[in-house]
């Protein structure tokens, strides 16, 4: 998502037309999946990548003819041979990608809906026909107007596009600041919010989205309206963790954790319940606390990759075990 995000941005602010190539179809193993998009704009300047590395010298070559030609072209990238040494080093080997290449022109529509739907925290519909007796068809649009094309044959590749995943940090600590950094590197966007106006502060936390003073009992009212969102309670002051706790275990976020030792998340809770603060099953499955996995270091850098690992399992639906003890394939 921060490759596409930074697409967007490049497309908002160009002058002049570009080459977008974008990748529709896998079959086999390759390094990215449909979905993965490179900008190159006329002078060579990229964003994005659809590889490891190893295409993206040659899709730019490809661009640049499509820049100049304007036509749309598909390029495809077979890996399935042993000997195929050039390309299969980069895609992972063993398998057939599908490139669509299109000039674009500067800040094109869909670009612009995509972005409006990001700031409103809206999902968007894209489609991208890659194959088509009218190769004037060819090219990414919003999925509403395929309506307006009752043509058969086409081949189409169908993305619903979300947002960036909203995290909330509630505790703007110093520890806070890393894990911050790390979370803006995915792409994700972040609110900071503290009681306490000295350390909620932008100044503290120039990546973050939105940094915000608020009382544990407002919290919600800072909540994107995300069913994604994920927050942390990190104050390190028993007297904010707790009501931050109160007021975000309804919630049904889907990812919910607390910084700290196991001891002291129990007696949080055990407090809460003797609050008379009813804590349900589903309530207690969905807290992570302590937050993280377990991978050791007590750094604040090590701790914010911990968390941020945990969270990105959960939202991938992943148990976070080595890949090299998984049976299955590593893409769906």
């Amino acid at each position: 998502m921060k490759e596409f995000s930074a697409i967007l941005q490049r497309l908002a602010g160009a002058s002049g037309p570009s080459a977008l190539a974008t990748l529709v179809r896998v079959d086999g193993s390759s390094y990215r999946r449909p979905g993965a998009r490179l900008l190159v704009t006329p002078d060579g300047e990229r964003t994005g990548s659809i590889s490891g590395g190893c295409l993206e010298e040659d899709v730019a070559e490809h661009a640049r003819a499509v820049l100049a030609s304007g036509k749309a072209s598909l390029v495809v990238y077979d890996t399935t041979t042993e000997n195929d040494l050039a390309w299969g080093v980069g895609l992972g080997c063993h398998g057939v990608v599908r490139v669509l290449i299109e000039k674009l022109p500067p800040a094109p529509a869909w670009a612009g809906a995509l972005l409006e739907n990001f700031r409103q925290r809206a999902s968007t519909d894209l489609v991208a026909i890659w194959e088509a007796a009218d190769s004037a068809l060819l090219g990414t649009r919003l999925a509403a107007e395929m309506s307006a094309l009752p043509r058969s044959g086409l081949q189409v590749f169908r993305e619903t596009v979300q947002p960036p995943v909203p995290l909330v940090v509630c505790g703007a600590g110093d520890d806070a600041r890393p894990l911050v950094r790390l979370a803006k590197e995915l792409g994700w966007h972040v609110t900071v919010a503290d009681p306490r106006p000295a350390f909620a502060t932008a100044a503290r936390f120039p990546e973050a989205d939105a940094v915000v003073v608020a009382r544990p009992e407002d919290i919600a009212v800072h909540l994107p309206p995300d069913a994604r969102t994920l927050a942390v309670v990190m104050t390190h002051h028993y007297r904010h963790d707790l009501p931050f706790l109160r007021a975000l275990l309804p919630i049904p976020l889907t990812y919910l954790g607390l910084l700290g030792p196991k001891k002291r998340s129990e007696k949080i809770l055990s407090d809460l319940a003797a609050g008379g603060f009813a804590i349900t099953a589903e309530q207690r499955a969905r807290l992570h606390a302590p937050v993280g996995l377990d991978l050791g270091g007590d750094a604040p850098e090590a701790v914010a990759l911990a968390v941020l690992a945990e969270m990105q399992a959960v939202l991938s639906g992943r148990d976070a075990h080595p890949l090299r003890e998984r049976t299955r394939p590593i893409h769906a």
